[in-house]
């Protein structure tokens, strides 16, 4: 599912809504995007950058490049760019590999790798409509690459496939590892937003990179848990990633995505801020009160009232039914947790106090004797 050309969102459109995190870099700024909307944002980085400057094998790629001439260089991030640049000056090879970069084609897969290419004083060749490596990929197929050599700048993970196939088309091609992902030191976070995710105590959980989805699977793969947080990003909560490369990973697995028009910050937050409103509320009359479900918390007669996970998870459960008596049983299986039997009572008791202690206007939530508990509709609104 993509994200489609319409108005700037209101203010509050995400109010209610909490959405995990996974980036590293720029993380106060897309959080600060999303919490502008309304959203409560959990920060779980899942990776860190690791430069290369002083490694042995971008100094080995580096000279390797300058041992010939190079005809066509990939350049697939920006930072990645500069930082190679950088490493270079810093080895006292910078005049060389500028003169042997100036001679070649540079092809930058996003606009931010063109404005580095250009920054250096460089001209880039070309640029790929769908901002893929991919599509660089087919644009290098369809030429003869006997004997061409060809750079290729990685952009944290080795781009396997990309090189074989240049490869097999009879291309030089070297690698140049620029920078590479690690696991963020405190994985805590981390664990606590795959949990989070599984128990359904986020609604979203934001990707702005491949290796941070990597990363995030393989934490939940090495707890037995990988499953359990494919079928909640499967189920209700959304896994939203920048672009299609960063989606890749999930894509693979059968998840869907949601994913804004243009691989950006700002478009992947107005795509949350539009998505999540659309089809995460829940509209309805109870009591004569007006309340609208949204995300983790509910709007009473235009008031926004956060609710602790039990008390939402009977109100979600009894807003499935409304009108409907809901049985003690059937709402403790919702309860967060799992709950014993022998107190599985008291906890469902607890729960709806908790909940018409937040709801505030009385007359909400009925309870039915002997039976159960039900919301006060009269019919059902639009959901």
């Amino acid at each position: 599912m993509s994200e489609r050309s319409s108005p700037e969102t209101e203010p509050d459109a995400l109010a209610g809504f909490t959405v995990g995190v996974t980036a590293t870099r720029r993380r106060e700024e897309f959080g600060a995007l999303l919490e502008r909307r309304g959203a409560r944002v959990v920060s779980a980085p899942a990776i860190r950058l690791v430069p290369l400057a002083e490694d042995s094998d971008l100094l080995a790629a580096t000279r390797h490049s300058l041992q010939g001439p190079l005809h066509d260089v990939v350049v697939t991030t920006g930072v990645g760019f500069r930082g190679w640049m950088a490493a270079a000056e810093g080895w006292g090879l910078s005049t060389d590999l500028g003169e042997h970069l100036s001679e070649a084609r540079l092809l930058t897969r996003g606009p931010k790798a063109r404005g580095a290419v250009r920054a250096a004083g460089l001209n880039d060749h070309w640029t790929p409509a769908t901002e893929s490596c991919d599509e660089i990929k087919q644009y290098l197929l369809a030429q003869d690459l006997r004997g061409r050599r060809i750079a290729v700048q990685q952009h944290g993970e080795p781009l396997d496939e990309f090189v074989a196939a240049l490869r097999a088309a009879g291309a030089e091609v070297i690698e140049i590892p620029v920078y590479r992902w690690l696991p963020y030191r405190d994985t805590s976070p981390l664990r606590r937003l795959i949990n989070q995710t599984i128990t359904g105590s986020v609604d979203a959980v934001a990707f702005t990179s491949a290796p941070a989805v990597h990363a995030m699977l393989g934490m939940a793969r090495s707890e037995g848990l990988e499953d359990a947080l494919l079928s909640a990003f499967s189920g209700p909560v959304v896994a939203a990633c920048v672009g299609p490369v960063t989606a890749a990973p999930l894509d693979s697995r059968g998840v869907p995505t949601l994913q804004p028009e243009r691989s950006r910050l700002g478009a992947l937050a107005r795509a949350l801020a539009r998505h999540l409103p659309e089809h995460g509320v829940t509209r309805l009359v109870a009591g004569g009160h007006q309340l609208e479900i949204r995300g983790h918390a509910v709007v009473v007669g235009g008031e926004l009232r956060p609710l602790p996970p039990a008390p939402m998870a009977v109100l979600k459960r009894l807003a499935d039914k409304p009108g409907h008596v809901v049985s003690r049983a059937d709402l403790r299986t919702v309860l967060p947790g799992g709950v014993a039997r022998d107190s599985a009572e008291h906890a469902v008791e607890m729960a709806v106090t908790r909940l018409r202690r937040a709801l505030g206007p009385s007359g909400i939530v009925e309870t039915v004797v002997k039976r159960g508990y039900r919301l006060a509709c009269r019919y059902e609104a639009e959901s």
